[in-house]
């Protein structure tokens, strides 16, 4: 009895629609190897034993090359992305009247988004055969700082529009009546909007972090970075979780 309440609960059949998803699974993946990163760090800097360093050192790098794998291809999809939104610009163009200069703003970071993502993952992908010894390659460690680059680009692009969706949030609020029946209804709304993008703002922040750590242009340490990549990939789980709801 106990047993089948386990296995035929709600959230036994929702953790399997999550899971057959490559990006929950992903995000969980992602989740354990920057906490291993972190916690690599911690046992460093606190005289942990080299024994007891290394399996979280292996962990950190096996997760990372699994989920390298899985990339594989997806720079496609971006490149859709961006030509979608480069379409949507054009669009708007045709139609002035109707296009506000808010909406060109997140546009426009769309477009810088999705082609930065779409880069990363390109020079990303160069160096796979690279990273799991088939073939060497003395260009790899370039290859890989230009995808840090193009990541970092998409992720300043993503900042913009969620800062610039939070400002425009305001000003919509700033109009609500609240004392009328539809007034509350828009304030929750914007509410949950915000919140919504307040979440990823934080996510894209840890987010950079770490190609900007890779880049040399900030100097944080393998502990923080680690800590910032655990966060933002727990907020990733999170969302997927609500996506297979």
């Amino acid at each position: 009895m106990v047993a089948d309440a386990v296995i035929y609960h709600p959230t036994v059949a929702h953790y399997l629609k999550f899971v057959a998803t490559t990006a929950g699974r992903d995000k969980l993946m992602r989740t354990v190897q920057y906490f291993a990163r972190f916690y690599a760090w911690y046992l460093f800097r606190t005289n942990g034993t080299r024994g007891e360093v290394a399996p979280w050192e292996a962990l950190k790098k096996q997760l990372g090359l699994a989920r390298k794998l899985l990339r594989l291809g997806k720079n496609v999809e971006h490149l859709k992305a961006a030509a979608l939104a480069a379409d949507a610009i054009s669009a708007a163009s045709k139609t002035a009247a109707t296009a506000g200069a808010g909406d060109d703003v997140l546009r426009y970071a769309a477009v810088g988004r999705q082609l930065g993502y779409a880069g990363y993952l390109t020079f990303d992908a160069a160096t796979v055969l690279d990273s799991v010894g088939f073939r060497r390659w003395d260009g790899a460690k370039r290859a890989q700082r230009e995808a840090s680059r193009f990541w970092a680009l998409g992720l300043l692009c993503s900042v913009v529009a969620q800062a610039y969706t939070l400002y425009r949030l305001r000003e919509r609020e700033a109009k609500v009546d609240k004392k009328e029946g539809e007034g509350v209804v828009e304030s929750k709304r914007i509410a949950l909007e915000r919140a919504a993008s307040r979440l990823q703002l934080l996510s894209d922040l840890c987010d950079l972090t770490i190609p900007t750590s890779a880049l040399g242009w900030v100097g944080f340490d393998d502990g923080f970075v680690g800590l910032a990549g655990t966060v933002s990939s727990l907020i990733g789980a999170y969302a997927q979780w609500k996506k297979t709801a």
